[in-house]
């Protein structure tokens, strides 16, 4: 038996207690409680609106220093 099991070796056996007072909570709202949140409120706002402001057009020409005739 290792080390762990030795520590819960009086309850490790036990059945998984289920209440008859409360309703189990479905998966849906049980992963809610652990979804991650947003800290900042508005952060992810912020930032996709400046991704929006710096985002290069689509139609904007790049063009390389090979394809540019420079003396």
């Amino acid at each position: 038996m290792n080390e762990m099991n030795r520590d819960y070796s009086d309850i490790i056996d036990l059945p998984h207690h289920v209440s008859t007072r409360h309703p189990q909570m479905s998966r849906h709202d049980r992963a809610a409680q652990f979804a991650p949140f947003a800290a900042l409120t508005g952060y992810g706002d912020m930032i996709d609106e400046a991704g929006e402001k710096n985002a290069v057009a689509e139609d904007t020409v790049v063009f390389t220093a090979d394809e540019l005739d420079l003396p």
